[in-house]
Order: C-alpha cells, then sequence, then structure tokens
C-alpha cells in the first residue's frame, strides 16, 4: 500500500464492495477493498437470480470477481477496520486491526448484514440447507415439498403467502403465538390460499441422515417437514457508519442507514451498498447498489479535482508540473532573443 493513501477505499468484500471496486479499477482509481471474509450467504451452497450466474456457489462467484478486480489493480486485504475518523471535508483516516493506518479520499462502507435465528434447536445447523428464508434465493429448489413456515413474532403471512406459490403443502406455525393475536385478515388469507395453521411452540427439528424430516413441538407431536422457513432478525453490519455518526432511518426491521438513491450518507465522502442499507438486497441488487456508487464517487472526484485546480488557476497557484512547464517557457523565449540578437 504505496503511502497507505488510496482514492477510494472499500470496506466489505461481498457483491456491492467488489461491483463497486470494479467499476472505480475500471475508471484507473487507485482502490483498497478491506474484507472481513464473513459474507452473508456463506451458508448455502448456490446463489440465484443473478443472471448468468445463477446455481453459482457464493464462494466461487466472490473468488471470480475477486480475480476481476485484481486485474485492474485494485488491492484486497483481508482484516478489519477498528477505527474511522472523517475530516467533514470527505476524505478519512482509518484504523486497521493489525495496526495499519489508511488515508481514503473517499470510502463505500458495503459491510452487509447479520441474520439472527431463533432460538430453535436445530434451525442454526440448518441454515441455508433446509431452514431457509426467502423464497427468491431457494424457493425453486424446494417447490413441491412440505414447507412449514415460522409465524414471526412481529406477526405477518407474507412468506407463507410467497412460499404457497411454489407448494401446495405449506403450513404456518404460530410457535407460542395466541391465534387471538393473529388478525382477523391474515386468517382470511391464509384460509383462501389453503395454508393450515398449527398452534402450540416448537421445541426442536427432526433430523434424520442430514436432511430435515420434521417440526417437534412441546407436546411431542411432530409434523412432517422438509422445509422450515424461519424470520431471521436482520440487523446491518453498521458499526462503522455509527462511528461516523451517519443518520439512520427507523424501519419495522429496525435502523438502517440514510442514503441517496446512489448510496451516499449524511457523511461527507461516505457511500453505503449492500444489504447494509436495506434487508432486501439481493446479491444481483447489491451488485447494483455497488455499481452505482462507483459512479457517484468517480464523478465526484473528478468534478472536486478539476474544481481545486481550476481555484489554484485562479489563485496563480502554480503545479510542479505548472512550474517545470513555466521554466522550459522562459528558456525558450531567452534562447530566441539571443538569436535574435
Amino acid at each position: 500500500m504505496q503511502n497507505n493513501t488510496y482514492e477510494v477505499v472499500v470496506v466489505g468484500g461481498g457483491a456491492a464492495g467488489l461491483s463497486a471496486a470494479l467499476v472505480l479499477g475500471r475508471s484507473r482509481r487507485s482502490v483498497l477493498v478491506i474484507d472481513a471474509g464473513e459474507p452473508r450467504n456463506a451458508p448455502a451452497g448456490h446463489m440465484h437470480g443473478y443472471p448468468s450466474r445463477d446455481g453459482m456457489a457464493p464462494a466461487e462467484f466472490l473468488a471470480t470477481v475477486r480475480e476481476e478486480v485484481s486485474a485492474y489493480g485494485v488491492q484486497i486485504i483481508s482484516v478489519r477496520v477498528t477505527e474511522a475518523v472523517a475530516d467533514g471535508q470527505g476524505e478519512l483516516d482509518l484504523t486497521l486491526a493489525d495496526g495499519r493506518q489508511v488515508h481514503a479520499r473517499r470510502l463505500v462502507v458495503a459491510t452487509g448484514l447479520v441474520d439472527e435465528l431463533p432460538a430453535i434447536p436445530g434451525v442454526a445447523e440448518r441454515w441455508g440447507k433446509d431452514v431457509l428464508h426467502c423464497p427468491y434465493c431457494h424457493g425453486w429448489e424446494v417447490r413441491d415439498q412440505p414447507i412449514g413456515v415460522l409465524y414471526p413474532k412481529g406477526g405477518g403471512v407474507h412468506q407463507a403467502l410467497l412460499f404457497r406459490q411454489l407448494s401446495q403443502d405449506v403450513i404456518l406455525f404460530l410457535d407460542g403465538v395466541s391465534e387471538d393475536a393473529v388478525p382477523n385478515v391474515e386468517w382470511q388469507l391464509l384460509q383462501a390460499a389453503g395454508i393450515g395453521v398449527v398452534s402450540g411452540s416448537i421445541e426442536t427439528l427432526e433430523v434424520t441422515d442430514d436432511r430435515l424430516t420434521g417440526v417437534r413441538l412441546t407436546d411431542q407431536h411432530v409434523l412432517s417437514r422438509t422445509v422450515l422457513v424461519i424470520p431471521p432478525r436482520m440487523v446491518p453490519r453498521d458499526d462503522l457508519l455509527s462511528m461516523l455518526d451517519a443518520k439512520k432511518n427507523d424501519t419495522p426491521l429496525g435502523p438502517f442507514v440514510e442514503t441517496d438513491a446512489t448510496g451516499m450518507t449524511s457523511v461527507p465522502g461516505v457511500w453505503a451498498a449492500g444489504n447494509n442499507t436495506g434487508p432486501a438486497e439481493q446479491v444481483v441488487n447489491a451488485a447494483s447498489a455497488g455499481y452505482r456508487a462507483a459512479v457517484a464517487i468517480n464523478a465526484n472526484l473528478t468534478f472536486t479535482d478539476a474544481e481545486r485546480a481550476a481555484e489554484q488557476r485562479r489563485a496563480g497557484v502554480f503545479t510542479a508540473a505548472n512550474e517545470q512547464a513555466a521554466a522550459r517557457a522562459r528558456a525558450a523565449q531567452t534562447a530566441e532573443e539571443r538569436w535574435s540578437a
């Protein structure tokens, strides 16, 4: 890291961060990607919905993109950022866990989020296999199977209705939520869709030969299911953004950083992209967000530098290159005067 100064530092090496790095690298910017190596979709065997990459393993996808961005001079290191200080004018100083200091003219925070799973025995072990949460990420692969959906403590039958599109055998587990707590309009939707409802609390998951086979209730009744859909609590990895005092918006799923359409935050020089800006960013959406942020940052740097150069010109401040050019001009003029004499 020459002089430890980069035009753009990207924190987070997932789809959003690498997409931003690719665009900026192709724009001949000096770029450093700092990645802690904890992608959200690591437990999944495949990713879906990304044109030309549908069904690709997440680790293979990241390795491929890393190779692509490296070809444009982008540097990638595996470490955490422990401190960030903004100068208020768009530039930042970062401290890394290994003690190194990095200066960034602009910063992209693409640190994603963490899925906090329900405390049901067996859920964490089956997460990303046959315990799922997204019909668009995994729905096709579990079509026509007996699917169970866990009713979220915050309420809502959204996921049950979406998975009903994929299978005729869908039941909703209330898991301790009183039937009286389910709004009447939701009962009507469930009945109209042909979705059964199971009261009582879940005790554990039944697994046979490394496959989910059922859901055991506390009354020891077991319902045969090969897929369980759960509502994780999605918590953004926004420590860095909080450290910089970036504004956040309260949402039904908790606070997320406030950005404009390009991903620019309330902190000068700082953009955010991917799942740390909202829970609905699939891989393809995250990549798109990283692209938009990179285009905005490249333009921002271009105009910042042009305006600075114009201001220096107006003030009569010469750069070293300009002074050399002026010296050559003076020398040429002296030679011409001698020739004339």
